[in-house]
């Protein structure tokens, strides 16, 4: 593994370091890289849905573009 030094503000650090008392990580390194995973996983799912709604843009489907889809999306989810 690469080895890395980084600096965090006193407010994370000690959210980081409650996260390993409480025994949710055995480390701060192990729950930095679970937050970096989580991220690249929202990431690909964010890119996924974007290819979509840009598809659907595309193929002449709908004339809504692609942030009036979306607020769609988000109104039919919130009920």
């Amino acid at each position: 593994m690469a080895r890395q030094s980084i600096s965090f503000t006193k407010p994370n650090d000690e959210w980081l370091k409650s996260q390993v008392d409480n025994q949710e990580y055995s480390s701060k390194s192990e729950l930095v890289n679970d937050l970096i995973r989580q991220a690249r996983n929202q990431q690909i799912e964010i890119d996924w849905i974007r290819a979509k709604l840009e598809k659907s843009e595309n193929s002449g489907f709908t004339t809504d573009n692609k942030e009036q889809i979306l607020a769609q999306s988000k109104s039919k989810l919130h009920g």
